[in-house]
């Protein structure tokens, strides 16, 4: 049985991540500037770009409006906590029961 938090940390963040890189892709930014605005590695953001990771999740609209914030915000060059940001998507989905549970069941 996988835990939720394990689905979490092995599908759901990548795709967060993906889906922000891949924005910021689009917006024309790099991918060595994308790994200095989420802090990993450029090869992740290249695997996150080229569908190798973080691909398996599809995000429902409300959640895919938020990682675009996310993305403008980075590339206006205004302050943010990215990590924050991702937790807040995180909660989004387990409130929606998008992990098997619900966040008030922790």
């Amino acid at each position: 049985m996988q835990l939720p938090c394990q689905q979490i940390v092995w599908d759901v963040i990548p795709a967060i991540r993906a889906s922000i890189a891949t924005e910021l892709g689009n917006m024309g930014v790099s991918n060595l500037e994308i790994a200095r605005m989420l802090d990993i590695a450029p090869s992740a953001v290249s695997q996150y770009r080229s569908k190798k990771r973080g691909y398996r999740i599809e995000f429902d609209e409300d959640i895919k409006e938020e990682i675009k914030h996310i993305a403008d915000d980075l590339n206006s060059g205004a302050e943010v906590s990215v990590n924050k940001r991702i937790c807040k998507i995180c909660a989004m989905i387990r409130t929606d029961g998008g992990c098997g549970t619900e966040a008030s069941d922790a």
